[in-house]
């Protein structure tokens, strides 16, 4: 399974105290640490983007 950033932007929204990578891989199923750790080293979350995925 692919990991995406509308999948880190929900985690952020509704996790309120850890926001580590290690808790978010931890719930999500069939998604690890390390997954996770290389989606991130190759891409960038601009402020803008997590906005946009807010819902009103």
């Amino acid at each position: 399974m692919d990991f995406n950033y509308i999948e880190y932007c929900q985690y952020l929204i509704s996790s309120q105290k850890n926001h580590t990578i290690t808790n978010l891989a931890n719930h999500l199923e069939k998604v690890s640490h390390d997954t996770i750790n290389r989606y991130w080293r190759k891409n960038f979350l601009s402020p803008q983007a997590l906005w946009e995925n807010i819902p009103e």
